[in-house]
């Protein structure tokens, strides 16, 4: 039966103790872990975790694939009383030199290529090559007895891009994890026996739940670093996948995609957040899994998750990001906080966030009192997003009110590109935005201003940037456009690129 929506948090390691012993927990490259399996991989972790960092509330990162240590890291260190900080795969040096410097973390745990991009300097941490961590975890002291931790102590820090510097650290409580667990594994009707095909990074909010909800129902997970759609598919006949989850441009790959019956034939259930799905996608998502429902929802970091589409909607309002999901309270307000047709779209109750690691003028900003009409009351998430509110109830995103570009289902700070693209010295100025793009939500242009080489800065970007931060399109100009009060016109560089 599907799990009921509890409303009583948990510290986050308790999910190692949801499944039953014989039952496949974690599918890894070249074995299976067992729920048995997972229980003792998750003390052994944990034991080797408070052996080597014994300071209660520090933070430890992982910088590696879909493996053994990421899946696990976020159970093994939440036992050992240590705050996770899961650093996205694709990123280089310079984005992790400033992650680990701005969390303080007094341990990396990362794959050896990884460890070998880093120059002197770059980790301000010791550094240990996932490998050998995990073969000394084998030999360690296991932490047996669950967390007893206080549910609204600090359990991970989500970095996440904003409209403005460098990426801001979500802080993210044992008990905003855990439930937002138990309302996805509720909406979404996941049981003991669903097997989740886990393609999403699991530095993203939206990634690492594929984890922790499936899990909280006692499911399976596969992670899945794939190269190619075709590998999606392959892993969804090989493994009888019965929950898929991506981002839009994905879906628009994999509908291209020829399916055969055993891909498709155990699917249950698709979700799609990080970019809203267009009619033609829904058509063809439902066109290729006709059997299998479809959720769409919307979502951010600093609240996790805010409203999910019920399936049985999707064909005749597929543009709606639906009502909200267990635990949330989403109300629309205008410019002076009160209830309205069209808003603001703030998130009130348990999942939100306790704000953004070290940066309380940020904080402020985003974190703010709920509104009068709010049941919960307390902080609410302020999101800065437009959204209307039908007769019916359901929710329409409209637009945003920053700048951020959302490529590929990354959230991308023009001001970090641009940081970047300065700091290679082959430009005077820089200006980075977004533009529609079909297949990747949004394009990321920029525009320069110098004397440079393209194809120098292309590599120095190549060098410096992850993938989905390249620019699609780089213009050179003499000069950049002012407005009256004399700063760089974005909009006028906007509508040029349109």
């Amino acid at each position: 039966m599907p799990v009921s929506p509890d409303p009583t948090p948990y510290p986050l390691d308790h999910l190692a103790m949801r499944g039953a012993d014989e039952d496949a927990a974690l599918v890894l490259r070249g074995e299976t872990l067992s729920w048995k399996d997972l229980r003792s991989r998750v003390a052994q972790m944990a034991g080797w975790l408070a052996a080597n960092v014994p300071e209660r509330g520090s933070r430890v990162a992982s910088w590696a694939g879909k493996g053994e240590l990421t899946c696990l890291m976020p159970l093994a260190a939440a036992r050992a009383g240590l705050v996770h900080v899961p650093v996205n795969p694709l990123l280089k040096r310079g984005q992790v030199k400033h992650i680990l410097d701005d969390s303080g973390a007094s341990l990396l745990v990362a794959n050896a290529g990884r460890v070998a991009s880093l120059k002197e300097g770059d980790a301000s941490c010791p550094v240990i090559d996932e490998s050998e961590m995990l073969a000394a975890a084998r030999n360690a002291e296991p932490l047996d007895t669950s967390s007893q931790a206080d549910p609204d102590a600090l359990s991970a820090i989500l970095y996440t891009s904003g409209s403005t510097g460098r990426p801001k650290g979500v802080m993210l409580s044992h008990a905003n994890l855990w439930l937002g667990a138990v309302s996805v594994a509720h909406y979404l009707g996941l049981e003991s026996d669903d097997v989740a095909l886990a393609v999403l990074p699991l530095s993203f909010d939206y990634g690492q739940n594929q984890l922790l909800s499936t899990w909280y129902a006692g499911g399976s997970v596969v992670p899945l670093d794939y190269l190619t759609p075709r590998d999606v598919i392959k892993a969804c006949g090989r493994h009888e996948i019965t929950t898929l989850a991506a981002v839009p441009p994905l879906w628009v790959q994999l509908v291209d995609q020829e399916w055969p019956e055993e891909a498709t034939a155990s699917m249950r259930r698709l979700t799609n957040s990080g970019g809203a799905l267009t009619t033609d996608l829904v058509r063809d998502l439902r066109g290729l899994f006709p059997d299998a429902r479809l959720f769409a929802m919307y979502g951010l970091t600093e609240a996790f998750r805010s409203t999910y589409l019920d399936p049985a909607l999707i064909d005749t309002h597929p543009t709606s990001i639906g009502r909200a999901i267990p635990f949330a309270e989403i109300l629309v307000v205008d410019e002076g906080g009160e209830v309205a047709p069209q808003g603001e779209l703030v998130h009130c109750g348990p999942l939100v966030a306790q704000g953004y690691w070290q940066d309380a003028e940020r904080t402020a900003e985003r974190f703010k009192p709920a509104p009068a009409a709010s049941e919960f009351g307390g902080t609410a998430v302020w999101s800065g997003d437009t959204v209307r509110r039908a007769d019916d109830g359901l929710l329409y995103f409209v637009g945003r009110s920053d700048a951020m570009i959302k490529s590929a289902g990354n959230r991308i700070s023009p001001q970090e590109i641009e940081e970047v693209v300065l700091a290679t010295g082959l430009v005077e100025q820089a200006v980075a935005f977004g533009v529609p793009d079909a297949r990747l939500g949004h394009a990321i242009h920029l525009v320069v201003c110098g004397e440079g080489d393209d194809e120098a800065l292309r590599a120095a970007l190549r060098r410096d940037l992850p993938n989905f931060m390249q620019p699609q399109d780089v213009r050179w100009v003499d000069a950049m456009p002012l407005n009256p009060n004399g700063k760089i016109d974005r909009s006028k560089l906007v509508r040029e690129a349109s």
